[in-house]
């Protein structure tokens, strides 16, 4: 027996002594028999088992669409958990009609997700456009339809559902009036209010055989461990300052997701172009619940966000009850899946300094498909020039190596050389040294070095095209 677990369920309050680290999915299907939810790859992939989280910003509460197969049932407590079944009325919304009207289901195995996916699009923001809405629904996957009908289906949407709807006025007001959400929205506020939320389970000293923040990779590899040991939910909460500045470093909690990081103004305003990097992480709902220590601490060598912040020359706190102690993020791994890490102490925040004026930073990735996969490669670049001279420059790697790789000899090729040709070329060779790739499904190594090569060189292009297009020969 557990201690009681109590949120909102569509427009139920809820209680159950259930297993932390069962899923939601498991939850909502086997013992509240609501069926609409399916369960389809349960690795966060297809979107069949999409749900909305409800939970406070403010005064406000902002939903997120998350995959119920890789949530555990734990974290729902106190929020609001929406399943297909909750967004329905007496007559279809207009996303269902839309569905209907262009044909956009055929065997309907997967509807109920792509419907809630752009009811939560619609709850979420206050501008809507059709590229957005479609990234809403990237992590949904239709066997049947191709996705021509539904791209139609959801285009007829925002064609009838103009952003000045409801940007005055109470947003759940002006959805139940288009019918969007049934107006029990009106009330879940003031029933989250009324739950007492517990907090033992959010203390770093509790002893646990597993800590859970995102579990987004976790409960793909060890979800039948996760059922029968002792574990720790991290709560992440809408609204808290996750991303802060404290003198020049830009401070990020472990616990924030790749959301919170992408749509943070601190971060757009210093990497204007951070929103499309992050597309290309997983799909929507797996960005909403994938935290940043999460991906850090899985250790894979072609982590995306870990990529990127190894570019940022980042540094780590890493707590033990009282005491905290800082390494660098490039000196965290030693070795496949080895960490400068023991296994009582919790990843609390990362940090790297802001980039100064004349620093230009990139991020590149190649999979077997754009978007919603694993790299084969990756790479971040963090340049700074003054003057044409080069006086910064953070290269990582991902995919060529058994850790995440800092080019350090790249680095030290690169700095305090005009950026020409000749200079790019040498660094690059010094790049192909330092790494030591493996043939796998994602490539073969020969393979994979020459990708690498390419990507250094589209890091420099996109610096520079001219200078890359004149004195490099590609």
């Amino acid at each position: 027996m557990h201690r009681p677990i109590t949120f909102i369920l569509n427009q139920n309050k809820v209680e159950t002594s259930l297993h932390p680290a069962s899923t939601v999915l498991d939850y909502i299907r086997k013992h509240q028999y609501l069926t609409g939810t399916k369960e389809g790859c349960r690795e966060g992939d297809c979107g069949a088992c999409t749900i909305l989280i409800g939970s406070f910003l403010g005064n406000q509460i902002k939903y997120q669409t998350a995959n119920s197969c890789l949530m555990p049932l734990g974290q729902a407590e106190g929020r609001h958990i929406v399943t297909i079944e909750g967004l329905n009325s007496s007559e279809l919304s207009i996303i269902q009609q839309s569905f209907v009207d262009e044909g956009g289901t055929q065997c309907g195995f997967c509807t109920p997700g792509f419907i809630v996916s752009l009811s939560g699009y619609l709850l979420e923001n206050d501008q809507y456009n059709f590229n957005d809405a479609i990234d809403s629904v990237g992590g949904n996957v239709c066997r049947c339809t191709g996705h021509t009908t539904i791209k139609r289906a959801v285009k007829n949407v925002l064609d009838n559902f103009t952003s000045d709807t409801i940007s005055s006025g109470n947003k759940f007001v002006s959805l139940i009036q288009r019918g969007i959400i049934p107006k029990y929205f009106e009330e879940i506020p003031s029933m989250l209010r009324e739950i007492k939320r517990k907090t033992v389970s959010r203390e770093f000293e509790q002893k646990s055989d597993f800590l859970i923040a995102g579990g987004t990779d976790l409960f793909i590899q060890r979800e039948s461990e996760l059922i029968k040991s002792n574990v720790k939910l991290v709560f992440s909460e809408n609204g808290g300052d996750k991303i802060w500045i404290k003198e020049n470093q830009c401070c990020v909690d472990a616990r924030a997701t790749v959301s919170d990081f992408g749509e943070s103004e601190i971060i757009q305003k210093y990497f204007s172009d951070m929103k499309n990097f992050i597309r290309l992480f997983g799909s929507l709902p797996i960005r909403n619940r994938a935290t940043l220590g999460g991906n850090i601490v899985n250790a894979s060598p072609i982590g995306d966000m870990t990529s990127m912040l190894l570019a940022l020359n980042a540094t780590l706190d890493l707590q033990k009850g009282k005491i905290t102690r800082q390494v660098t993020l490039q000196d965290f791994y030693l070795g496949y899946k080895k960490l400068d890490k023991s296994d009582d102490e919790i990843l609390t925040k990362i940090s790297f300094e802001l980039p100064r004026p004349n620093t230009f930073f990139n991020y590149e990735k190649v999979s077997k498909r754009i978007h919603l996969d694993i790299a084969s490669v990756n790479t971040a670049i963090l340049l700074k020039v003054d003057n044409e001279i080069i006086t910064q420059a953070n290269i990582s790697a991902g995919g060529v190596a058994p850790i995440p790789l800092y080019l350090n000899g790249m680095r030290k090729s690169l700095l305090g050389k005009k950026v020409n040709g000749d200079a790019i070329c040498e660094a690059i060779e010094v790049a192909l040294t330092e790494i030591s790739p493996i043939t796998d499904v994602r490539g073969s190594a020969k393979y994979k070095k020459l990708l690498l090569r390419q990507l250094l060189l589209v890091h420099f292009y996109k610096y520079s095209p001219t200078l890359v297009e004149s004195e490099i020969a590609l």
